[in-house]
């Protein structure tokens, strides 16, 4: 949880590496799955991610944001007010969600995953959390994207990989590559799908 919380302080919310003004492909994907505005969503390691922002202003009304980084939460917090959003500060891996979500949002978690293990617990806990029928956005490093992001291995998947990942639950409805410019001008290339639970 420091490692977020430093990484953070010292580069602030505008100046990590995932940051982006506008979080195009996911409000495209969220569109493609048809999630309705009073649906339950949960932005997955959202940070102080613009994601909620963007949903607050088409008038969604039940998002919850988890985070271990408990100054990426604050953030938003002061950013959005009174908006319907609740703060999860929460290690993902250690979290028994106490309800359920019509969408799961995960843009760069589950890259972080390294152990088989850690990687099969994350699918115990979408699963917990996700109601049937429920859609799952995700977004990791693409096969030729960085070895490593804030001085961490990852994992890197093509979008066939992702949807193995899944299993067979889930039909991918949609998949896409993205070439992301961080705020030092640096090139990741991302994979994303979009997925709904059978």
């Amino acid at each position: 949880m420091q490692h977020w919380d430093a990484a953070y302080e010292g580069r602030g919310s505008t100046g990590v590496s995932w940051y982006q003004p506008t979080p195009k492909i996911s409000i495209e994907l969220v569109e493609l799955l048809k999630v309705s505005e009073d649906a339950a969503v949960i932005d997955i390691g959202g940070g102080a991610s613009l994601f909620v922002d963007a949903l607050v202003a088409r008038g969604f009304r039940d998002l919850s944001v988890l985070d271990v980084s408990k100054l990426a939460l604050e953030t938003v917090g002061q950013r959005l007010g009174s908006a319907p959003v609740s703060l999860l500060h929460e290690d993902l891996l250690a979290w028994s969600p106490q309800r359920r979500f019509e969408l799961w949002h995960d843009r760069a978690v589950f890259h972080f995953l390294v152990q088989e293990s850690d990687q099969e617990l994350y699918l115990e806990v979408l699963r917990s959390a996700l109601l049937p029928g429920g859609g799952v956005i995700m977004a990791t490093f693409a096969s030729d994207g960085p070895e490593f992001c804030s001085g961490l291995p990852v994992a890197r998947y093509s979008s066939t990989q992702l949807a193995k990942v899944l299993g067979v639950g889930f039909e991918v409805v949609d998949e896409r590559r993205e070439e992301h410019v961080t705020p030092a001008g640096a090139t990741q290339r991302f994979t994303w799908i979009a997925a709904r639970a059978r």
